[in-house]
């Protein structure tokens, strides 16, 4: 089975109400919402299918589903805090066979390592499970994606019951490799850079980082790749200072106790 055969539907999950940086979504880049930028960059790789903005029903997020309207972008709403039953949901009414999960706070995504992990998982069709490039990591911090069957999907829906499992989507399926055939994408230069660079948005510090990127570089180039973006820092390292006390902070801190895949190398803790 091939790309064109598997229907793939990319799922990015997108709200208001985040608690360290509300609004973040609608927040400016180059002249448009964060997310429309972010859905330009994964529209770029080519292998995504049709992309979907999952967002809740809550009225908060009435501007996101007003904005995608308006944009043209397939927009779904579902459970205000059970992220997982989002997922599933929209996937079920976009009858998806394959899921592509990538965060909303990712615009310097680069298109090109999408491609590299969906084309593992379509071209070894049922190999694979779930595919990553996130266990373990590799890519700079902001480079995340997961692509998983609409079958194992069905399987974590049905069976995860802690609350981290349904707010996170995937955890089960990486905290059960026994149940689940997982590949991995590692950066084809044997680098780990997961834990030295930030381009991931939960802070204020993190846009005005994003922002003086997209400022530097889209411009010139809407495709601008990973080493673009390391090339500009390191002709301007004063812009990796801006968000560097919070290189490596992620959501893991908070469950290092529960993940058993999960090592406290993985996380900063602040």
């Amino acid at each position: 089975m091939n790309n064109k055969k598997l229907n793939i539907v990319t799922i990015v999950q997108a709200g208001m109400n985040s608690t360290r940086l509300p609004y973040k979504v609608m927040m400016t880049l180059s002249g448009k919402p964060l997310l429309i930028r972010e859905i330009e960059r994964i529209s770029l790789s080519g292998e995504t299918g049709t992309i979907v903005v999952a967002t809740s029903t809550d009225p908060s997020d009435d501007p996101i589903y007003q904005l995608c309207v308006k944009e043209k972008i397939n927009v779904f709403r579902g459970h205000p805090d059970d992220l997982l039953d989002r997922h599933f949901r929209a996937a079920l009414e976009y009858r998806a066979d394959a899921v592509v999960k990538i965060p909303s706070d990712c615009p310097l995504i680069d298109p090109r390592i999408i491609s590299r992990v969906v084309k593992l998982f379509t071209a070894n069709p049922g190999s694979f499970d779930y595919v990553s490039n996130l266990h373990p990591p590799t890519y700079p911090d902001g480079n995340d994606v997961e692509i998983m069957s609409y079958n194992a999907l069905d399987d974590v829906w049905c069976n995860s019951e802690k609350n981290y499992e349904r707010e996170h989507t995937t955890p089960y399926i990486w905290e059960n490799p026994h149940l689940f055939s997982i590949g991995n994408i590692y950066w084809e230069t044997g680098l780990d850079y997961s834990m030295k660079y930030r381009w991931v948005l939960d802070y204020e510090e993190d846009y005005l980082f994003i922002k003086s990127v997209f400022e530097e570089l889209y411009p010139k180039n809407p495709n601008f790749s990973l080493n673009d973006i390391l090339n500009l820092l390191t002709d301007k390292p004063e812009l990796k200072k801006i968000n560097e006390k919070y290189i490596g902070v992620n959501w893991y801190r908070n469950h290092l106790n529960e993940l058993k895949t999960i090592k406290t190398a993985n996380t900063k803790i602040i």
